[in-house]
């Protein structure tokens, strides 16, 4: 069996993946994820997830790579991680009250095999938030590494009126249910 490598540093992809009890080494995929000119959401999601794959892959021969990733977008306007205060407060000002997609994609590739790839989308009602509450979650929580501004696996989730997906974990960053289908498609044993 092929070693197994997320191509990632997420500390939160790695502990879904951690999930699926399957060993596995973490790698930067070191790639460029700037959007392309007019790329939609979901194709730079896939082409991201992809590219990340097929970089480590490029570095691990003898290994099944995963790469994923995730674009939040409100009214189509991309949403990427804030990196500042300053940004977190303007995204979830501007997500108070509407509704937030967010396009998580999982590619895999490996040893004489094409990149595989899925796509999960989850869509998030934000409820009306006030300045203090947007101020205090984002003292509370500190989510500039995260797209959209807030962690849903921790007090992110009392921002919302609903979440609707068909995987929960895609919302934290990587879509287990396909990620689980595409590694049992390369054999590996996830139950």
């Amino acid at each position: 069996m092929h070693r197994l490598v997320l191509a990632s540093t997420s500390r939160y992809r790695a502990e879904l993946l951690a999930r699926l009890r399957l060993a596995f080494d973490s790698a930067n995929p070191d790639v460029d994820e700037r959007p392309l000119p007019g790329e939609a959401p979901g194709s730079l999601a896939l082409r991201l997830a992809g590219t990340k794959a097929e970089a480590v892959a490029a570095r691990r021969p003898d290994a099944v790579v995963i790469g994923s990733d995730q674009v939040a977008s409100c009214d189509g306007q991309v949403l990427g991680k804030p990196a500042t205060r300053e940004a977190a407060i303007a995204q979830l000002q501007a997500m108070s009250g509407r509704e937030a997609v967010f396009l998580t994609a999982v590619a895999v590739t490996g040893p004489g095999s094409p990149v595989a790839h899925a796509l999960d989308t989850t869509t998030v009602r934000f409820r009306p938030l006030a300045d203090d509450d947007i101020a205090r979650y984002i003292e509370l929580e500190q989510p500039l590494d995260c797209a959209g501004s807030f962690k849903c696996e921790g007090l992110g989730i009392a921002l919302f009126d609903a979440i609707e997906s068909r995987d929960p974990t895609a919302l934290v960053g990587l879509p287990l249910i396909a990620t689980a289908r595409l590694l049992r498609a390369r054999g590996f044993a996830v139950p």
